[in-house]
């Protein structure tokens, strides 16, 4: 028994946390426009600033770094598409001049949020409030099956070198739960089955964005990515999943038909 409290000592912190974070989320997702788009502008800056804190940028460079990624996601949606890509270049280089280490891991890790953060608005834009809804709960669903079942049912571990908390049995977990999702958005929708499949993809691609920012701490040596979240760390330890989910989704919107055709 006291392992399993141990097990689940920061709960109460994770819940009272994460509570306020689903409503600020959920208002910002049902408003959509300016007010999702102000949201994500708001999560890709503070990642920035994160992401070059960890990778021992200095406190002002971090600031800017920050701001102007910020200002590169609310860019997308005033102005044409080329000009935004030249604010993205404008991060990179500017990462160059300020980073002494880390150069191309920012670079590469940049591109991922900074794409990731407009695959996020343009999903919003493009399909409404059901399908934004959807993957939200995909990655959600994914996350909360993944702590209790690693906690509860424990066993082998997934990477122990990277992630030593995860297990296969959370993994698993992770992925059924993002199945049942895709199902009953299928029923309530009427599309095709292939949305299950699409579902646990972006169930994986939410595990390997939780993995590769472990990867990133463990290589940087850091615990967490901020102190800004009780209970969760930092913004990018919270949404390093909907990052990896954001991205492959942007992949799949661009090869195939989604929402998949009715049955």
């Amino acid at each position: 028994m006291a392992h399993a409290r141990d097990s689940f000592s920061d709960l109460t912190t994770r819940m009272a946390t994460g509570a306020v974070i689903a409503l600020v989320g959920l208002a910002a997702v049902w408003a959509g426009g300016w007010w999702f788009t102000a949201l994500v502008a708001l999560l890709v800056a503070t990642l920035v600033w994160e992401l070059v804190r960890m990778l021992g940028g200095a406190g002002q460079g971090a600031v800017v770094l920050g701001l102007l990624a910020g200002v590169t996601i609310l860019a997308t949606k005033l102005l044409p598409i080329w000009v935004a890509l030249s604010l993205a270049l404008c991060v990179a280089l500017a990462a160059v001049v300020m980073l002494a280490r880390h150069r191309r891991l920012f670079v590469v890790t940049i591109a991922m949020i900074l794409l990731a953060g407009v695959g996020l608005i343009l999903h919003r834009d493009s399909f409404g409030l059901t399908w934004m809804l959807w993957l939200v709960l995909v990655v959600v669903i994914t996350d909360i099956l993944g702590y209790f079942a690693g906690r509860l049912i424990g066993g082998p571990k997934f990477w122990p070198r990277v992630s030593p908390k995860k297990t296969w049995s959370g993994t698993v977990a992770g992925w059924v739960g993002a199945a049942i999702v895709g199902w009953a958005f299928m029923a309530l929708t009427g599309v095709g089955a292939e949305l299950v499949a699409i579902s646990v993809a972006l169930s994986i691609a939410s595990q390997m964005g939780d993995v590769g920012e472990s990867a990133l701490k463990r290589h940087m040596g850091v615990k967490d990515s901020s102190n800004l979240l009780p209970g969760h760390g930092g913004v990018y330890d919270r949404f390093d999943g909907l990052l990896g989910a954001a991205f492959v989704l942007v992949i799949v919107e661009s090869v195939t038909a989604f929402p998949p055709p009715p049955l």
